[in-house]
């Protein structure tokens, strides 16, 4: 029988939840709050925590920073229980760690799937963390990682699902890499702020790429911010589970290495493009970068604002715009308002 550790302060709802929990057959530890929760948890070591968030003593974040700290709570899932639906508080408790949340009012059938499918993840990890002298790598295991697709599989399989509007934040600047993030739907910028506040774009992702993998070990600070361009959805897998993946899939290790080679690469391009490139190359090149990262069909118009357009091209706005003014009239590029669309991409091709 699986133990769930319930902190929640409201005993009504506390004492319900609970028995719902037991006639799902989990045996219940309660907590009124998060000090005495955090006590249980290091006595009893529960296989999963279901946990509010405002609560007296210690809230559910202090709770959640507590038991990530102690080498013996760090790994237990931990679910957010919570009123709380805005997104800032929602982001906060993942930015953290938390693996999932369930706004109240929730449905027996929203947290008995909750806490089920935490515990089936777990139990899947669990399964591929062999004893190297036992289970030996062979290329007939089934379970094994080797390629950068299979990595994507497991995303798509047990990836926490995130989905953020057009502008959302995902993640700023300073907040703790907790996770590494596969695109599954839409597009994603990378943006570090100077000292002069200007927004400058370090890189654009698309459905299908990896990122926010600032490392692949260690839960240390992004150094960049991260923002939706579209509307997206993101499947995240927690640093701490990754490096149990990288550590027993060896040949992944591989393709991560030639993924972080190609970034080089790309970057390596687009430094030297924008040192000596003309400014209608370095326009070209941008719009180009955005139709492949945003745009499903070339003659997709793109949704982006110039600001955006020129800050990964690397020149000011108001240059870039008499570029695109000059590419309007050679028929090149239709714009109006936000929305730039290609009219021709071979000889926006040729520009390069």
């Amino acid at each position: 029988m699986k133990t769930v550790l319930l902190i929640e302060d409201d005993p009504i709802l506390r004492e319900n939840t609970a028995e719902l929990l037991e006639l799902s057959n989990y045996k219940v530890l309660k907590a009124s709050n998060g000090k005495v929760g955090i006590a249980l948890a290091k006595k009893h070591l529960p296989n999963i925590i279901v946990c509010d968030i405002m609560m007296p003593e210690l809230d559910g974040y202090e709770t959640l920073e507590n038991l990530s700290k102690n080498k013996t709570t760090k790994f237990i899932p931990f679910i957010f229980l919570s009123a709380k639906t805005e997104r800032n508080d929602v982001r906060r408790g993942m930015n953290l760690g938390a693996d999932d949340y369930i706004t109240k009012p929730f449905t027996e059938d929203d947290i008995i799937s909750a806490i089920e499918s935490r515990l089936a993840k777990v139990s899947i990890l669990q399964e591929l963390n062999y004893n190297s002298q036992e289970n030996q790598i062979s290329p007939s295991q089934e379970n094994q990682i080797r390629t950068l697709n299979d990595l994507k599989n497991f995303f798509d399989d047990y990836g926490n699902e995130f989905e953020f509007n057009k502008d959302d934040i995902i993640y700023r600047e300073g907040d703790h890499s907790n996770y590494i993030y596969l695109i599954s739907q839409g597009a994603v910028k990378c943006y570090r702020i100077d000292e002069q506040g200007k927004e400058l774009v370090t890189d654009l992702y698309k459905e299908d790429d990896l990122f926010g993998y600032t490392s692949f070990t260690q839960n240390i600070s992004h150094k960049e911010t991260a923002t939706a361009i579209a509307n997206t959805k993101l499947l995240g897998v927690s640093i701490l589970d990754f490096n149990e993946i990288l550590n027993k899939n060896h040949k992944v290790v591989l393709e991560l290495i030639e993924l972080l080679t190609d970034d080089l690469s790309m970057i390596k391009e687009q430094l030297l493009q924008m040192a000596y490139s003309t400014v209608n190359q370095k326009t070209a090149a941008t719009i180009l970068k955005f139709v492949e990262k945003i745009n499903r069909k070339p003659e997709d118009p793109i949704n982006i604002s110039r600001t955006d357009l020129a800050s990964v091209a690397g020149i000011a706005t108001e240059t870039l715009i008499r570029a695109l003014t000059e590419f309007k009239k050679q028929g090149i590029i239709k714009a109006e308002g936000r929305n730039i669309k290609v009219i021709d991409i071979e000889k926006l091709k040729c520009l390069l």
